[in-house]
């Protein structure tokens, strides 16, 4: 049994209000910042308290003024970057899962081979294959499309590695109970496997959902038209270059909308996540 020392919970919990701090202060700058005018912000000191521009920023950030490197507002981008993001998300489940499902539950030539080619990917990320990849993709006619900026993001060795890791617990005498009641391969997996990965699932979903948002390098090749731009393209199109001056007011209060989707996303599935990654049947 552990001792408990109020004097260790009072030092733990000093460490974990420390931390929270040192997270949570530049998110408090930028909020901040998102409330005063651009001069405000530039001074020094940088005010620490709210301002009474927030409403006019905010305003400005997301229906656009067409003077800050974009004339699309940031509603429309950020719609960009959601199905862009869900696209991503939902093809990489279903993708893992039915790759893992053949793996784990068929017989077929080399199938070990094709799982390891599957798993040996993690070590080439987008970056290392982003020339060829730009090459067919611009190749299929897929620049400045949904597709191009989704569909060579979907494949997840990670996701058809945890999901093996998990098919492989599943009893034997499930498979068989469901063989006997007559239940063919997709019947099985639709009805049995699908239903008890949900917690894999949901787990996947918001790491998954995070990545697709926050792609930048991928989207910064594939979009040259604005109606394009996913918000973080378009968060650095609002940093004018040469001697132009910033509206850091404006570039902050689009910052702290472009966060709210996947928070919005972890705070609603923190359950099935926390859940997906301690199950003990992992």
């Amino acid at each position: 049994m552990v001792d408990r020392n109020p004097w260790l919970n009072i030092f733990s919990h000093a460490v974990l209000i420390i931390g929270v701090a040192i997270v949570a202060f530049p998110l408090y700058l930028a909020f901040v910042a998102s409330t005063h005018t651009a001069d405000a912000i530039v001074q020094s000191p940088m005010p620490l308290l709210p301002g009474m521009h927030m409403w006019e920023n905010y305003k400005e950030a997301l229906l656009g003024s067409g003077k800050l490197g974009s004339n699309t507002n940031v509603v429309h981008m950020m719609w960009v970057s959601f199905v862009v993001a869900m696209i991503i998300t939902v093809g990489k489940i279903a993708i893992s899962l039915l790759s893992a499902f053949a793996i784990v539950y068929f017989r077929f030539p080399f199938k070990m081979f094709c799982f390891w080619a599957i798993f040996l990917t993690l070590m080439l990320p987008v970056e290392v294959r982003i020339l060829p990849t730009y090459k067919v993709v611009a190749d299929l006619g897929l620049l400045n499309s949904y597709a191009g900026l989704s569909l060579p993001l979907i494949a997840s060795a990670t996701a058809t590695f945890l999901f093996r890791q998990f098919f492989l617990t599943v009893p034997d005498e499930l498979v068989e109970a469901a063989r006997i009641d007559g239940a063919g391969a997709m019947r099985f997996f639709k009805d049995i496997l699908v239903p008890l990965s949900k917690t894999s699932i949901a787990a996947l979903f918001v790491i998954q959902f995070i990545y697709g948002w926050n792609q930048y390098l991928w989207p910064l090749l594939m979009t040259t038209s604005e109606d394009m731009y996913p918000v973080v393209i378009g968060i650095k199109r609002m940093l004018a270059g040469g001697e132009a001056a910033v509206d850091w007011n404006i570039v902050m209060a689009t910052a702290i909308v472009a966060m709210l989707p996947p928070t919005a996303v972890v705070m609603l599935m923190q359950k099935w996540f926390v859940k997906g990654l301690v199950d003990t049947e992992k």
